[in-house]
């Protein structure tokens, strides 16, 4: 699987597994994107190749850890973020991913923060906060 920024300046390219796709509701999520959520395919990070030139921009969790997030220094393109809680596992931009379309969320977190008019389906399990909290369904 492979992915780039706006301008094609950064890239990374999956070459293992999928461990999940996850949709982030939560509203740091919704203004790092502009948009009502953010979605990422996370994998190893020893299956993902990253090329090109990246800006970071760290921000603290509710949890207490930190979020990497890196963007393209050209175009604003936020293509990766890993968190210090799981620094092995790094999340890739699903809008980014050629195909990406074709990736079946495989769960919701910071359903809390979900606009009201988004429905995932009741087949995609949905948690409060992050994945340790309680599920809404």
């Amino acid at each position: 699987m492979k992915a780039q920024c706006q301008c094609g300046g950064l890239r990374a390219e999956i070459i293992g597994p999928l461990d999940a796709v996850v949709v982030c509701s939560c509203v740091a999520c919704q203004q790092r994107t502009g948009a009502a959520f953010g979605e990422g395919a996370y994998a190893a990070r020893a299956d993902i190749v990253l090329s090109g030139e990246a800006k970071e921009f760290v921000r603290p969790t509710d949890a207490g850890n930190t979020l990497h997030q890196f963007f393209c220094p050209k175009c604003g393109t936020t293509l990766y973020y890993f968190s210090s809680r799981a620094p092995d596992r790094i999340g890739i931009a699903v809008g980014c991913i050629e195909g990406g379309e074709k990736l079946k969320p495989t769960r919701s977190v910071f359903e809390t923060s979900k606009h009201d008019w988004l429905d995932l389906g009741a087949d995609i399990p949905g948690f409060v906060r992050g994945r340790d909290s309680a599920r809404v369904r």
